[in-house]
């Protein structure tokens, strides 16, 4: 019995804490991107008050919060916005990431969300929801692509090949 207590305590530890470190607000993941609609290319937007965290263990563990001074009315014109963005949940202790806040006002029209860059890594792309008060978050999350892929199954028609390690 202690050792199953000990073994989940570990366990619980290693995925809540042990692999995520915050992010620098120097290192590039500290750009905040959106995929301009003109160029569909992604470029970089104004984001104050930086914070994130990231692990190397997973492509989709990339959570940030930010503030711009940019309108939504602007950014809806100019970038271009995602037709499914679905926060996931942050770990507890990065307390500016609240997903379900931020997912509910996704669904209600109250925030926007965007494609900040598609394909970060194979079959992840970069999402980033705005407020209208200049709020900002950013996460990775699966797309058509990678949902297929890594499911073990070839990548659909449209899809880039996925690389070989996978």
């Amino acid at each position: 019995m202690l050792f199953a207590l000990i073994f989940g305590i570990g366990v619980y530890y290693t995925q809540v804490y042990a692999y995520y470190e915050r992010v620098s607000d120097t290192a590039p993941q500290a750009h905040v991107m959106l995929t301009s609609v003109v160029s569909g290319a992604p470029e970089e937007v104004i984001a104050d008050g930086f914070e994130g965290i990231d692990a190397e263990s997973s492509p989709i563990r990339f959570r940030a919060c930010f503030t711009t001074p940019m309108s939504l009315a602007m950014l809806s014109e100019t970038y271009v916005i995602h037709d499914d963005p679905v926060p996931l949940i942050a770990p507890g202790w990065f307390d500016c990431f609240d997903a379900k806040t931020i997912g509910a006002a996704l669904e209600s029209g109250e925030a926007l969300g965007f494609l900040g860059q598609e394909n970060i890594t194979y079959g992840v792309d970069r999402v980033v929801a705005v407020f209208p008060d200049g709020r900002g978050y950013a996460w990775n999350q699966l797309n058509h692509c990678g949902e297929v892929v890594f499911d073990g199954k070839p990548a659909p028609e449209g899809c880039p090949p996925a690389p070989e390690n996978y």
